[in-house]
């Protein structure tokens, strides 16, 4: 995820603006689902004139062999980047056989997400939210007041990011991607990514309880509180913030699932 992992520490209204934001985005994205579903079944619908009858008597008793040529659709394909910019590199197309991820895979996929120019930038949007309605007292204002809720957003997220795409992954043998669906209803694949927060695979490639999220994201919960002022450092809190994470990983992992459709019906981006 995580770009998202420090949505969990938003205040009340801002949670509220953030969560309206994702029913905007689930309507919109139902909503191109089916223009795409219906542009297909039109497509489907045209039939074609009768051949002409010299036609069809020219060309009786030949067989016709077209080359085939390699499928340039974008259907159920991830690109490397959402829109340019999100990083997506942990998501695996649809029938992408891939090798098991190596303790050097998961490192470099983790640093990558966590580092990424885009998560400096996420970083500064919600810091300066954060920092306008001051959140904590306790950092005060200023510049020197804004720098703290920078290099905390930044740390929430490369925490969240260590710990539940690299340390309990390479510890309990777990691949760290998400696997896209790409078939089935908009229930079944939304279902079906959601639940990818309890089922991930082992890096032999059986199923198995996603541990790595539900202990990556606790434990990340608990080490980011003991650098935040002292009334965050309840069970309560980190509770609440463990919550928050894992949900929020299953938002993106539906984001993941569906942003092949979304980008091969309106974005028709490559890579």
């Amino acid at each position: 995820m995580h770009p998202l992992a420090f949505i969990s520490r938003l205040s009340n209204m801002q949670l509220r603006s953030f969560l309206f934001g994702c029913t905007v985005f689930l309507s919109l994205l139902c909503a191109s689902l089916f223009a795409a579903h219906a542009q297909s079944i039109a497509s489907a619908a045209v039939i074609p004139d009768a051949p002409d009858a010299a036609l069809a008597q020219q060309t009786a008793g030949q067989t016709q062999q077209i080359p085939e040529t390699p499928s340039t659709s974008l259907e159920g394909k991830q690109t490397k980047r959402i829109l340019g910019i999100v990083p997506n590199f942990r998501s695996v197309s649809v029938d992408e056989k891939l090798p098991p991820q190596s303790m050097k895979d998961k490192f470099m996929t983790t640093t990558l997400d966590s580092f990424d120019y885009s998560a400096f930038i996420f970083a500064g949007v919600i810091a300066g939210v954060s920092f306008a309605q001051n959140s904590y007292p306790e950092f005060h204002q200023g510049a020197a007041g804004y720098g703290r809720y920078y290099w905390h957003t930044l740390a929430d997220q490369a925490v969240e990011n260590y710990n539940v795409e690299f340390i309990y992954p390479t510890v309990l043998r777990q691949d760290s991607r998400y696997y896209t669906l790409g078939h089935g209803g908009l229930i079944k694949r939304a279902g079906y990514s959601f639940s990818r927060v309890l089922i991930t695979r082992t890096d032999s490639g059986n199923e198995t309880f996603n541990a790595s999220e539900i202990m990556g994201a606790g434990s990340a919960s608990a080490i980011s509180s003991l650098y935040y002022p002292g009334r965050e450092r309840t069970w309560t809190k980190i509770g609440q913030h463990w919550l928050t994470n894992v949900s929020l990983d299953g938002l993106t992992f539906i984001f993941k699932e569906f942003w092949p459709d979304i980008n091969s019906s309106i974005f028709h981006q490559k890579q």
